[in-house]
């Protein structure tokens, strides 16, 4: 199907392109070489964004959007379907980033000629929802039970998933690497707070979960600063009661702990890291789109999809395995640990060959 622009020289053009994405701030990082090559390819085109509130300061630096929207947390069907159809005026693409039939139906709301998204191929009410809300849409092979069943099928990075959105719309350049820029404050916030090469531990939920456990936390950073290294623990709103009690708990002087921080203070202060110890979280992408190394310990159950799906792109990395109760906890600790000096030595010789 040819859009309402047509053809120019052979190739589809599009005056204005609305791409959505309305889920997770690692899902929108990895969005960033979709949209770069979209842009790339009509560079001609007016191209606009619309996120959510919270996810916004990943595009707010973007030099591949002319303009970035957000959906108001809590806006009425009714409110939000008028939102996007005003949005998408004269749009002749629009396009769903993400594999959800909500920001299907944002794009269906839109009335725009062309509507395009992907789907996951086993996800079937989805299926259904992508073949009436859109106009075209992709199928993706990741399913966490094929991954497990036929370990010799490879699951293709969620990057290239999205970025299998460009060749369906038409494009033909692509662009491979995150994109993800903080401002001259907060880099400046970040260098001022964080020793150079120091090693980050971004804190979340699963960290705490039973498989591993707040006494287990405790003991990786302590371990961490035993080996007299810089560490830096970072947490947000989400886990602060626990990083509280687990300051005052842990024995590991000069460590530097910081709390929560807006979206793009946090992504410098990873950047600013020489490695990034992290779980299966936003942060992974998030410090993989700063440059930074990152050691991530993924869940055990569907380990298999996820180390493939969601493994850091494009930057040294090692992938851990979660185990499956607290037990294993102490084996993991000395694997991160190893894991953590091996990266930070790999980039400290990087850079002096470098130099």
């Amino acid at each position: 199907m040819i859009s309402s622009s047509g053809l120019q020289n052979g190739v589809v053009s599009y005056r204005r392109i609305l791409l959505i994405r309305t889920d997770r701030v690692g899902d929108l990082v990895l969005s960033t070489p979709a949209i770069a090559s979209f842009r790339r390819s009509w560079p001609q085109a007016r191209i606009e964004a619309l996120v959510t509130p919270y996810t916004e300061p990943i595009l707010r630096y973007s030099p591949d959007v002319d303009a970035v929207h957000v959906l108001a947390p809590g806006m009425r069907r009714q409110q939000a379907r008028a939102f996007v159809r005003r949005l998408a005026t004269d749009a002749d693409l629009v396009v769903a980033l993400a594999p959800r039939t909500a920001d299907y139906r944002l794009a269906a709301w839109t009335r725009a000629p062309r509507r395009i998204g992907y789907v996951y191929q086993r996800r079937y009410g989805s299926r259904l929802a992508a073949r009436f809300l859109l106009s075209e849409h992709g199928l993706s092979s990741a399913d966490p039970q094929l991954a497990e069943r036929f370990p010799q099928h490879a699951v293709p990075h969620e990057v290239e998933q999205v970025l299998a959105l460009v060749p369906l719309a038409g494009g033909h350049v692509r662009r491979e690497e995150l994109v993800l820029q903080v401002g001259d404050e907060e880099a400046a916030l970040a260098g001022a707070r964080i020793p150079p090469g120091a090693i980050g531990l971004n804190l979340s939920p699963r960290w705490f979960a039973s498989n591993f456990g707040f006494d287990a936390v405790k003991s990786l950073i302590e371990r961490l600063a035993a080996d007299r290294r810089d560490v830096v623990v970072i947490h947000g709103n989400d886990v602060a009661e626990t990083a509280a009690r687990l300051g005052g708990a842990v024995c590991a002087p000069g460590s530097v702990w910081l709390g929560a921080m807006p979206l793009l203070e946090w992504a410098a202060a990873l950047g600013r890291c020489g490695v990034v110890l992290t779980v299966d979280s936003g942060a992974t992408h998030v410090a993989a789109a700063m440059g930074a190394p990152v050691v991530v310990v993924f869940e055990d159950k569907y380990f298999r999809l996820s180390s493939q799906e969601w493994a850091p792109w494009r930057v040294p990395h090692v992938m851990l395995r979660k185990p499956r109760t607290a037990a294993g906890a102490q084996a993991l600790i000395e694997h991160i640990c190893a894991a953590a000096v091996s990266l930070c030595a790999a980039g400290t010789a990087a850079a002096t060959g470098a130099g």
